[in-house]
């Protein structure tokens, strides 16, 4: 009998220990609904899909990086800068025309250095669960689902940080392959 209750109450103890949420991330609810439509999403695709992360900065020039995925495999990644009319020139001269935009497949994936890395949206969501939406003092944390409730933008920037001192991702978009 005495077995038997103190087996109740170590799996009482225990249920209401593992159901407390862990208040560790910032955003933690919209990072596990978003967490939660991506798993959906690679399901419905075969894991098969792109994604194009956009990045800038305040001199006036931006760029992207598409990445696409066939059956969970990074099978090529795509890079742009992107500027106007208004972007100085200056910026754009010390840039050599084969770098401005480029494609890479197979096994020179991840053969330059711009643009983003080329990682799996797995990969990702593990970024911003470990290391993107971690609690973190004198930061502003940035959380949104705006792709179809998969993951836009996710990161954080120290306080009194002046210029491109965002540390994380932003994702224009993510469709299917």
């Amino acid at each position: 009998m005495k077995t038997k209750i103190y087996t109740i109450v170590l799996l009482l103890v225990g249920n209401i220990f593992s159901s407390c949420d862990s208040d560790e991330l910032e955003y933690q609810n919209e990072f596990k609904t978003s967490q939660k439509a991506w798993s959906n999403f690679k399901e419905s695709t075969n894991n098969s899909y792109k994604y194009t992360v956009a990045n800038g900065s305040w001199v006036g020039i931006g760029w992207e990086t598409t990445i696409t995925v066939e059956n969970g495999i990074i099978i090529q990644r795509d890079f742009e800068y992107l500027y106007t009319e208004h972007t100085p020139t200056e910026i754009l001269e010390g840039i050599p025309e084969d770098e401005l935009k480029w494609t890479e497949t197979e096994n020179e994936i991840g053969t330059h250095e711009k643009g983003a890395e080329p990682i799996l949206l797995d990969e990702i969501y593990n970024k911003a669960q470990q290391e993107w939406l971690i609690e973190r003092e004198n930061v502003t944390t940035y959380f949104e689902n705006e792709n179809n409730g998969m993951i836009s933008t996710c990161g954080y920037v120290e306080n009194n940080c002046a210029d491109d001192c965002f540390i994380g991702i932003t994702i224009k978009s993510i469709e299917v392959l």
